[in-house]
């Protein structure tokens, strides 16, 4: 369930901001959607697992609030990473 390193590299390259850029919230969001993505399907096949499914919802909690911090941040920046994880705007 969890991102291999492969995976988790090319997404940090893709979304950072400076060379070695690994905590700013743009990186923060696209990894937390990434495992989101994962643990989804995960708990669509196995739909007895509630562990799994309290994970989720703090990760989608943790990731409501980067976007909410992004958002009153930059909202350009916020704007653009929505428009890069294909998200819905709230």
């Amino acid at each position: 369930m969890a991102l291999d390193q492969a995976q988790k590299a090319q997404i940090v390259a893709q979304f950072a901001k400076k060379d070695g850029d690994t905590g700013s919230s743009e990186v923060q969001i696209a990894l937390l959607t990434e495992k989101i993505k994962q643990l989804t399907s995960h708990i669509q096949s196995n739909p007895k697992d509630f562990s799994s499914r309290l994970g989720l919802l703090k990760m989608v909690s943790q990731r409501k609030r980067l976007m909410k911090y992004l958002k009153n941040k930059d909202y350009n920046r916020y704007s653009s990473l929505i428009e890069k994880l294909n998200l819905k705007d709230r």
